[in-house]
């Protein structure tokens, strides 16, 4: 044991007992002899903090007393790490199962790769556990968006081997403590998504490397926390960080190109095609009833919770807000949940 590195796994909580729980019972079986986990609790109020330490006492439970968010509240597990000696740090999501093996091949990866690489697992679809969710990231160009290679699509020979990427997810990212030393911690301005994009990158302009290991395998409910990809608040943090993200590490002219898509995006829901209807009425009575049609139009757009939320999170981008979201953005998530079980 003495001769392995010294892996700690970082966990973070938020509300999310059960997933974390049953996280926890599949990286306790992890077969690695030199590994330690630590949890982060942000602030939950699901019973988390008596449930998670009392099933798992040898696990390091950290109470960060509120919601920092995915890059805060690892922030907190990371600097713990660095502090407890950690060789090597996994960032794991709570809502992941993982294979037994995890570990033991990120490590043997990281003793063949460039020093100070930064490594991603194949990672499955919980519930459809041959499918593939994330086979590593890359940045289209043309479509100015990210890409999950192999997403949707069956694991075979053409994911089979190791393939260097534009970024690993913070789903599963295992790097060493010195680069995480050289890099820096997560930038807490995104909060939520984008953030180990934004780290990856940075690391990236220091030369290093991001490669997906397709033997280290794990599985993936796929956002849990956001209450799903569709849910207001996923979408808030989308907009505002890729506009984020986009202006650290974007040339001007890609990052134009972005901000147009925004502005139509806008424009689709604040402003949408007004149509002269071809009613035989006459003109002042077509051009009236055309117009209150258009007004209904935006209406019935602003009463989508989503719509709301990708407004919100392009005018927070504008007026310089980062961080945590408005409490807005939470009740239009509870208002979409609502809309979604009376549908």
């Amino acid at each position: 044991m003495s001769n392995l590195p010294n892996v700690i796994v970082v966990i973070l909580n938020w509300n999310g007992c059960d997933d974390t729980l049953e996280c926890l019972d599949s990286v306790v079986r992890v077969d690695y002899a030199n590994f330690k986990i630590v949890v982060i609790d942000n602030g939950s109020t699901d019973g988390s903090m008596h449930a998670i330490p009392q099933r798992y006492p040898e696990v390091t439970f950290l109470q960060a007393g509120a919601n920092f968010g995915y890059a805060g509240g690892n922030n907190r597990g990371i600097s713990w790490a660095l502090e407890h000696g950690a060789d090597y740090i996994l960032i794991l999501n709570n809502d992941t199962i993982v294979h037994p093996d995890l570990i033991n091949v990120f490590v043997q990866a990281a003793n063949c790769l460039p020093i100070g690489s930064i490594l991603g697992a194949k990672i499955y679809f919980f519930h459809k556990p041959d499918t593939l969710w994330f086979a590593g990231g890359r940045w289209n160009d043309r479509l100015h968006a990210f890409e999950h290679i192999g997403q949707n699509q069956l694991d075979g020979a053409d994911y089979a081997h190791r393939l260097e990427v534009d970024y690993i997810t913070g789903c599963a990212l295992f790097s060493s403590a010195s680069t995480f030393n050289e890099v820096g911690l997560l930038d807490e301005s995104f909060f939520l998504t984008y953030e180990e994009t934004d780290w990856c990158y940075r690391a990236r302009k220091m030369q290093h490397r991001c490669f997906v290991i397709p033997e280290a395998k794990l599985w993936h409910k796929v956002a849990a926390s956001f209450g799903g990809r569709e849910s207001p608040l996923y979408s808030y943090f989308l907009t505002r960080n890729k506009l984020l993200w986009a202006r650290k590490h974007l040339p001007l002219a890609t990052r134009i190109n972005i901000h147009k898509k925004s502005m139509q995006t806008l424009r689709h829901i604040l402003l949408p095609r007004f149509y002269l209807s071809s009613s035989k009425l006459p003109l002042p009575k077509n051009l009236l009833w055309s117009f209150s049609s258009w007004l209904k139009t935006i209406k019935r757009n602003m009463a989508v919770p989503t719509n709301c939320a990708i407004l919100l999170g392009l005018l927070d981008y504008y007026m310089g807000r980062f961080g945590n979201c408005p409490d807005q953005i939470r009740s239009l998530g509870k208002q979409s949940e609502k809309l979604t079980l009376s549908g």
